[in-house]
């Protein structure tokens, strides 16, 4: 199952704020059994988030967005995504009974946070106001979140076991090799994924630490249906690099 994720937002796009809401997002994503294929990063502009959208629902199955659906003028992801699919932005009692349990007085700008597209669910936001939105097209499956890093973190919490892939499990382990260079550990790592790249992901990290020493993270990952065959393949691979590394290092 393949997945995009959408972040929107001019300030992510000026770099005044860094966008870990993706990277917490793919995690999450990666756990739950989903191939994140791409990540997009568009404006606060109607027509950029409807091409978003159209685009990513022809590439994947689950489509997660992240910021617009505050009060002010420049939150209007919900419109952008009513727009790519034809759809109408209905009051919806469930969003409004979310929206009035965080705030006094509805104004205008707090009552357009409970207009959601229409057949869509809203997700309960424990760490802010404005629901997160979820829907289904076509077989295809919408998460629309706010942007503030905490409620991500708290709609996501929400609907992770809705879309979590029954039966798979994604695991990652990785070792740290000291006084070793990328550069002449990677024969090996070529040498082992041509033998074991159908089954897992080998990955290395280069770093330096406070002398200037080079060391490196090797990370390696697999998924499947069974969790034990998956740690023991995983540790079986690393384990292989730990013993062959002073070959080449």
């Amino acid at each position: 199952m393949k997945a995009v994720i959408i972040t929107i937002g001019n300030e992510i796009l000026k770099g005044r704020t860094v966008n870990t809401n993706f990277s917490y997002i793919a995690k999450i994503l990666t756990y739950s059994g989903y191939e994140v294929i791409k990540g997009i990063i568009i404006p606060d502009n109607l027509n950029e988030i409807a091409k978003a959208f159209k685009e990513s629902f022809l590439e994947a199955d689950l489509i997660v967005s992240s910021g617009g659906l505050g009060p002010t003028y420049d939150d209007m992801t919900l419109k952008g995504f009513s727009m790519a699919f034809g759809l109408k932005l209905e009051k919806n009692s469930d969003a409004l009974n979310m929206v009035l349990n965080k705030v006094h007085d509805l104004t205008p700008e707090r009552e357009k946070m409970a207009f959601i597209p229409e057949n869509s669910t809203p997700i309960k936001n424990s760490a802010g106001v404005a629901p997160g939105i979820y829907t289904v097209i076509s077989g295809k499956t919408f998460i629309i979140l706010p942007g503030v890093p905490r409620e991500v973190e708290s709609v996501m919490e929400e609907i992770k076991e809705r879309i979590k892939i029954k039966g798979f499990y994604y695991i990652d382990k990785s070792i740290n090799l000291y006084n070793v260079k990328e550069s002449l550990l990677a024969p090996l790592i070529s040498k082992l994924m041509k033998e074991y790249g159908s089954m897992a992901y080998i990955k290395t990290h280069p770093k330096i630490n406070e002398d200037g020493v080079p060391w490196v993270e090797v990370e390696v990952s697999a998924s499947g249906n069974n969790k034990d065959d998956l740690e023991e393949y995983v540790s079986k691979i690393l384990n292989t690099i730990e013993k062959e590394k002073n070959n080449y290092v």
